[in-house]
């Protein structure tokens, strides 16, 4: 599909020198002198250089869509991630990085969408938020209130989070995967 070249969003995904990038950032900007352009920062889904390219609006990129696909994932080792699709049961290995830093979220039987162009495995799509047990913070300290003084803790997975003052191990407790932060108790 074309777009042109002043439509792209953060988000998009264009074929752009032969290679697939996704709209990271985009800036509009009109120059005292020449024409208009939208100066967009891409990132290759594929092996995660960048690039800043900038795009008129008489140019047209083709947008590319992605298919996204449910699955759970099963099973890991030190290099590769297993996952079965929830429509027809088949099994799909991918590289660990496809995961990114979000690996560490990933637990047993969790739902997952895995973005697919032409049945290559592109990225991975971890929910918004999963439950975690805390396994090791300080302890409660009685009459302290919950003003915005947190206080370290590491999770059953050993992600290092901030929580409030109330939390204790043992304690589950929701964390957002995109940002490693915690969100509320569970």
């Amino acid at each position: 599909m074309k777009v042109n070249g002043n439509a792209i969003k953060p988000g998009y995904i264009i074929e752009h020198n032969g290679g697939l990038w996704r709209a990271v950032k985009t800036e509009h900007t009109q120059p005292g002198k020449g024409g208009a352009y939208l100066q967009v920062e891409l990132k290759n889904i594929r092996d995660g250089s960048k690039l800043n390219e900038r795009f008129r609006a008489a140019e047209s990129v083709d947008r590319v869509q992605l298919e996204l696909r449910p699955f759970q994932y099963l099973f890991g080792d030190d290099d590769n991630l297993t996952f079965m699709n929830t429509e027809n049961y088949e099994q799909v290995t991918v590289a660990r990085e496809l995961a990114g830093e979000q690996v560490v979220f990933l637990q047993d039987g969790m739902s997952v969408e895995i973005e697919f162009y032409e049945d290559e495995p592109l990225s991975l799509r971890m929910p918004d938020k999963v439950t975690l047990e805390v396994a090791q913070t300080e302890p409660v300290v009685r009459g302290q209130t919950a003003a915005n003084s947190n206080k370290p803790a590491i999770l059953e997975n050993g992600v290092r989070v901030s929580v409030p003052p109330f939390i204790g191990i043992g304690d589950r407790v929701i964390v957002n995967t995109e940002t490693f932060s915690y969100s509320e108790r569970a």
